[in-house]
């Protein structure tokens, strides 16, 4: 059969996993894969993409987002407002879902906190997902299985139930929500803060011991991705203090922080006089310490909808924001709240939010530990990805935004003093190739042969935005889904999971505990055969 080939020709590469930094460059591909240039005596077909005076990158990874689910689900119920009206932050259908990822240049994407009893309908929900590859993070930081093994003393059976559950859920990683809160708020517990020494009600077991058992069980399973965290007090005054005992509680072994903005509070201490940002510390802490990374969940000011496995942080965002508020728990398992909300620019809260995730992005020395998220719809929608982008390539747009906060924000927050601007070699780590690294997906993120054929074409602009809102060419698995600003195409993608080796005697002890604490059938379960 005679071969055929796709060559990019002649664009100006940016391929910081291969050392490759705005050297022009040609890029071969073969069915779905990059590779070497063919024999030039060769007998095949050539198709080629004059890239010349062109940006070329990986396809974008966007490490944590919410695009499936039984939150997202109930995101689109409590606000068919914004969908009607297409607010920016509003909660697309999964088909539109993989179509606007296309469309800015992403090609792989990871729901970051899908409750067991629910994966196999959001397998379902991913199969609708086109335009990408993707995948999900299963929770297990307030399973009733885990915190009884804690409970008798028992942490050994931690690691072959985990191994257990990725199999049987098909996920790619460990989600830990709140470790314990959630448990604790749903048995009756009033407020939402929570020490990490302060035990749950009825397991007697603290969040430090549910988090460091967790992750060394994620280390001892060898998933390529660490134990995906969101840490305890999400959201309130004065956590940063959570969160670096948190960062500290993993004793060297790997975690990634997630949405770290929001767990990067002060204003609990009276000498912080009221509300305020406290990155430095902790990405001082992060600067020093290379088993922990993070991504950022920025930020933007406007509508959208908070959607989170942590029930009480949920609760209590929509007491702060006065709007409606949908809970949804879990048995055994998890909890979920669901609220729109509105972040304004003259609130010193949002602003001090806003600002918080800007800090993040420019404070952490190494790019490669910093991923660039909005905790999607969180923070923000995806959509708002070029925005940021232009927020940390020019500084004087970072600055003119700044100046339309409240005086207190503009006083104190570091931003005013920040002049670091990224690169494009920076913004493709941040977007492309530290994601993918940080997941361990060694064939996404790069443009060396044998990687996917993820590639985003962009048309340079002295707008950064402008720029990364219109990709020229957007290529999935070797196939041409947007020509020239058009779309062309609308491949499937895959499912990516993983499915880790684990102690097969313990099934039946699970399947024992299974049916006598659930109301589903331990046989009906399993998404696939474990």
């Amino acid at each position: 059969m005679r071969a055929e080939y796709l060559k990019i020709a002649g664009g100006t590469v940016h391929d910081p996993a291969n050392g490759v930094d705005g050297q022009a460059a040609d890029i071969w591909i073969s069915g779905s894969r990059i590779v070497e240039p063919p024999d030039g005596n060769g007998d095949y077909s050539l198709r080629v993409i004059d890239a010349r005076g062109l940006v070329v990158m990986p396809g974008g990874v966007d490490m944590h987002c919410h695009i499936v689910g039984p939150k997202v689900n109930a995101g689109r119920l409590i606000t068919p407002e914004q969908t009607r009206r297409g607010a920016p932050g509003d909660v697309p259908s999964t088909s539109l879902t993989g179509r606007r990822y296309a469309g800015l240049g992403y090609t792989t994407a990871f729901d970051a906190a899908i409750p067991p009893l629910s994966a196999r309908h959001a397998h379902l929900e991913l199969e609708d997902v086109p335009c990408v590859d993707r995948g999900f993070y299963t929770l297990a930081g307030n399973n009733h299985y885990i915190l009884d093994a804690l409970k008798s003393s028992d942490p050994a059976r931690v690691q072959p139930f985990l191994g257990w559950l990725m199999n049987v859920t098909r996920a790619y990683a460990i989600k830990v929500v709140n470790p314990g809160g959630v448990e604790a708020w749903k048995s009756g517990a009033t407020g939402t803060e929570r020490d990490l020494d302060e035990p749950i009600e009825h397991f007697n077991v603290t969040p430090r011991r549910i988090l460091t058992t967790i992750a060394q069980a994620v280390d001892d399973l060898g998933l390529p991705h660490p134990v995906h965290i969101h840490a305890n007090n999400l959201g309130l005054p004065g956590n940063w203090s959570t969160t670096l005992e948190t960062m500290g509680a993993l004793e060297g072994r790997r975690g990634h922080l997630t949405h770290i903005q929001f767990h990067s509070y002060g204003g609990k201490d009276a000498e912080e006089a009221g509300f305020c940002s406290r990155v430095t510390p902790l990405a001082d802490y992060v600067n020093a310490h290379d088993n922990i990374t993070v991504d950022v969940g920025q930020v933007l000011f406007g509508e959208t909808v908070s959607m989170t496995a942590d029930g009480p942080a949920g609760h209590y965002l929509a007491r702060m924001h006065g709007s409606r508020w949908y809970s949804h728990d879990v048995e055994l398992e998890s909890g979920c709240g669901v609220s729109p909300i509105e972040y304004r620019d003259k609130s010193a809260v949002n602003a001090w939010q806003w600002a918080a995730g800007l800090e993040w992005y420019l404070l952490v020395q190494d790019p490669w530990r910093v991923a660039m998220s909005t905790d999607h719809p969180n923070g923000g929608s995806f959509l708002a990805y070029p925005h940021v982008i232009r927020l940390l390539m020019d500084r004087e747009y970072r600055r003119e935004v700044l100046r339309s906060t409240p005086e207190r924000v503009r006083e104190r927050s570091l931003l005013r003093d920040l002049d670091r601007e990224y690169s494009l070699r920076e913004i493709a780590i941040i977007t492309r190739a530290g994601p993918a690294r940080i997941l361990g997906l060694t064939n996404k993120g790069h443009l060396g042969p044998g990687a996917d054929a993820d590639i985003t074409i962009y048309t340079p602009s002295a707008n950064y935005q402008e720029m990364f809102e219109l990709p020229r060419h957007v290529i999935k698995g070797g196939r041409v889904v947007i020509e020239n600003g058009e779309f062309r195409d609308e491949p499937t993608g895959e499912t990516l999971f993983v499915a880790p080796d684990y102690d097969r005697d313990a099934e039946p002890g699970i399947e024992r505990w299974f049916e006598e604490m659930y109301t589903v059938r331990y046989r009906n379960y399993a998404v696939g055969s474990p």
